[in-house]
């Protein structure tokens, strides 16, 4: 456990004094006006942040935000690099994120009974995006998701071209019927 911890605080420290993220300018900028180095300084906002997404006001957007802007950023960066493994890790990070949101959207009443659910919902999120090779996206993706997609991909193929083929059946029809009237 302990070796985990110091592993993450050296790649949080390392991240903080790399120039290439967008977060080092401003943790720079922070550290010359307080004194107080980047370390202390990104602890202390995530406590802040920990304890605002337990008590606060707006806590799911927050948590929203959280789990959207840096993995956008990311995953333009990974678009606009020559590799592709940057591209499939945030690939799968859309995949898990995008699933999550479809099973909290018709669950959101009974999730807003588990307390402290933002605070849960954001701690997932950054794991799932956290810069370490196993992280949760890949966890949940190959645990979860992949193994049910190969499972069932010929019926979702199917139905995806049923799907496509009925809506291109009533948009060719309602065509045909606006121009006769």
């Amino acid at each position: 456990m302990a070796a985990h911890l110091d592993s993450a605080k050296s790649a949080i420290k390392d991240s903080l004094y790399d120039e290439s993220k967008p977060w080092c300018k401003f943790f720079g900028w922070a550290e010359a006006q307080t004194g107080i180095n980047r370390l202390n300084l990104f602890i202390g906002l995530a406590v802040f942040l920990v304890l605002y997404l337990l008590i606060g006001y707006g806590t799911l957007l927050l948590s929203n935000l959280i789990g959207f802007l840096y993995p956008a950023y990311a995953s333009i960066k990974a678009v606009e690099s020559s590799g592709k493994d940057d591209d499939t890790k945030w690939l799968t990070y859309w995949v898990v994120f995008s699933f999550i949101t479809l099973i909290e959207l018709p669950a959101a009443i009974l999730l807003s009974w588990i307390p402290f659910y933002s605070l849960i919902k954001t701690i997932f999120f950054v794991w799932c995006f956290i810069p370490i090779t196993n992280n949760g996206s890949v966890v949940v993706y190959n645990r979860f998701i992949r193994p049910y997609f190969l499972k069932h991909q010929g019926d979702i193929d199917q139905a995806v071209n049923d799907l496509s083929k009925k809506a291109t059946d009533v948009a060719f029809e309602k065509l045909v019927t606006a121009k006769v009237n």
